[in-house]
């Protein structure tokens, strides 16, 4: 009975039995099979995006498909396609006016949200609102701005394909336009709910 009472807690204390070779990758395996048969049946929704989003896609791949040309005919056919680098800037220049629209949209421009949590509620709403009313004037004035460079050198011709330049300033205007509007709807949308990303940064984080 003593063997016995000794031999308890060394069989308690033993080590599991060891798992047969390759187990642990087969079960990694099969997790890596289910998250893809799980990613086979996801709904792909496309109710979020918006006009600027399928522009501004258009004009990067289009980015992109010249530069792929420019690359192509300077090092296979040893004779680069200069207008293909202007163009790629331009279609990069739409890209960023435009996808500044989306980020405005979404918040998702660079902002600090420290100060936030020190504040009472109604300091923080007041700041915030004051910042809604600033970065939408900011917008609105920066439209203007836009609109005055136009009238006065919107019709420089570009340096290779001697079109009017003021395409691309177009685009950066409407960059801007679309801006102000996202500006707006956000302030709306911030007064309307109480509170902005600044104050409450947990209710923009998205759930995936």
């Amino acid at each position: 009975m003593h063997s016995n009472a000794k031999a308890a807690p060394m069989a308690a204390a033993s080590p599991a039995p060891p798992q047969p070779p390759g187990s642990h990758q087969a079960a990694s395996v099969d997790e890596i099979v289910q998250s893809f048969e799980e990613a086979d049946h996801h709904e792909v929704s496309l109710a979020g995006y918006q006009p600027e989003d399928w522009i501004c896609l258009a004009m990067f791949w289009t980015m992109a498909l010249l530069v792929f040309l420019q690359f192509f005919s300077r090092y296979v056919l040893n004779d680069s396609y200069a207008w293909t680098e202007e163009l790629a800037v331009y279609c990069l220049i739409g890209v960023v006016f435009l996808g500044s629209a989306m980020c405005v949209r979404a918040c998702r421009h660079i902002q600090v949200d420290f100060l936030y949590r020190y504040l009472p509620r109604p300091a923080g709403r007041a700041l915030s609102t004051l910042i809604d009313i600033l970065r939408t004037a900011f917008f609105g004035y920066a439209v203007w701005l836009t609109y005055r460079y136009i009238v006065l050198v919107g019709d420089e011709p570009m340096t290779t394909l001697f079109w009017n330049k003021a395409y691309v300033y177009w685009v950066a205007l409407a960059g801007f336009a679309m801006m102000f509007l996202r500006s707006l709807q956000v302030s709306v949308r911030n007064w309307r709910q109480g509170y902005s990303i600044l104050e409450n940064p947990a209710a923009y984080e998205s759930p995936d």
